[in-house]
């Protein structure tokens, strides 16, 4: 039985894969409240052949595909047993945990849609002795959907402010916008790529996993020529309910618009960087033109360079921090996969579909129990 006092767990690790992010949520009247929180970094070796993965440079027989969907629920439940050593909680005193998966490939359109995320659920709930709900995007597709965003009703929920007409900009491996309108309406979709790109080619040129602070691009010049070429891609014309991922915006995709041209890689940085924040902008301009303030969160809202950047372009709105209306940026996507999770378990529906195309409300993810009368395996 769930009831106001229970406790929800949420692992969420993005497009970027810098880490699982792990939060302990309650409810009161229905909202979520973050209570602890934890991150926990993947294994060199296993973040490095999920990105390869993702981008669909290796091939991967089925075999390798087992063996991996294990080890990536092995680290969700050691992100999920982390915090609650960290915060001194018992598995018992969870009601589910609410695991989104490291996604591998997302395709919502063509003749048969899909959308694939790993880490074997029933690992985690062995391990845990928790109940696990998962695999939280495909009746959303199954229902003609995109399967994402599946974060706007949680940006509803904590930042909708009656009247006011607000943007939640969510600056991951890709970047989404959450349009919460003065009446009520909710809208959001995928504007394209935030720190994926900037990731990859930082990882390439530095050896590092990201640009820290923005320093790389900082470094650079904008290259008119190639920005204008890569802002031309179609994704960017589309009009929503659209998502898209690193398998679509990779470091291939950048260099097929790079073999006419030798561009110095901190040029090719700022140009990426600017790309981030003009598509962002303009689809802001497109779609939520009355909105007076942006609040920003994701792994994004520490880059100091994209966010004065963000910040230049988007002006005379506000752009700041979730922060500051309570809401920890970098939580706040394993905060809404707990929210999933409580949704499932009461047997209500998870999905806006006016954000997602589908064709009605759908309940989402799959319940996997806990194995009864047995500890953790831990």
């Amino acid at each position: 039985m769930d009831s106001e006092k229970a406790l929800y767990l949420g692992l969420m690790s993005g497009t970027s894969a810098d880490g699982i992010d792990a939060a302990l949520v309650r409810f009161s009247e229905g909202k979520p409240h973050l209570q602890a929180a934890h991150n926990l970094p993947w294994p060199a070796d296993l973040r490095a052949q999920i990105l390869a993965l993702a981008q669909g440079n290796e091939p991967l027989d089925l075999d390798t595909f087992g063996r991996l969907d294990v080890r990536i629920g092995y680290c969700f439940a050691d992100a999920a047993l982390a915090l609650l050593q960290h915060s001194g909680t018992a598995a018992s005193d969870v009601r589910a945990i609410g695991s989104h998966g490291q996604t591998m490939r997302h395709r919502p359109a063509g003749p048969h849609p899909f959308t694939l995320q790993l880490g074997d659920p029933t690992v985690i709930a062995e391990r845990c002795g928790i109940d696990v709900v998962a695999d939280f995007r495909r009746a959303d597709v199954a229902a003609g959907g995109q399967g994402a965003p599946l974060l706007p009703a949680v940006h509803a929920m904590l930042l909708g402010r009656p009247g006011r007409a607000r943007v939640v900009l969510n600056l991951g491996g890709i970047a989404n916008i959450t349009v919460l309108g003065a009446d009520g309406s909710v809208l959001g979709f995928d504007t394209g790529p935030a720190n994926g790109l900037l990731d990859a080619w930082c990882q390439r040129h530095r050896g590092e996993a990201y640009d820290r602070d923005g320093a790389f691009a900082a470094n650079g010049r904008v290259h008119a020529a190639l920005l204008q070429a890569l802002l031309d891609d179609p994704y960017f014309a589309l009009a929503p309910p659209k998502s898209t991922g690193r398998e679509y915006f990779h470091l291939a995709w950048l260099d097929g618009h790079l073999q006419q041209a030798a561009i110095d890689p901190a040029d090719v940085q700022a140009t990426l960087l600017e790309l981030s924040a003009r598509s962002v902008v303009a689809a802001i301009d497109r779609h939520a033109s009355s909105a007076g303030e942006v609040l920003a969160c994701g792994g994004g809202v520490h880059n100091g360079a994209l966010m004065r950047r963000l910040t230049e372009l988007l002006a005379p709105r506000a752009l700041f921090s979730t922060a500051r209306e309570g809401v920890d940026p970098d939580y706040l996507e394993a905060t809404a996969f707990a929210w999933l999770a409580r949704q499932r378990v009461l047997g209500l529906p998870g999905n806006l579909p006016a954000v997602t195309g589908a064709r009605g409300l759908r309940v989402l993810g799959a319940l996997h129990a806990a194995p009864a009368n047995d500890a953790p395996a831990g």
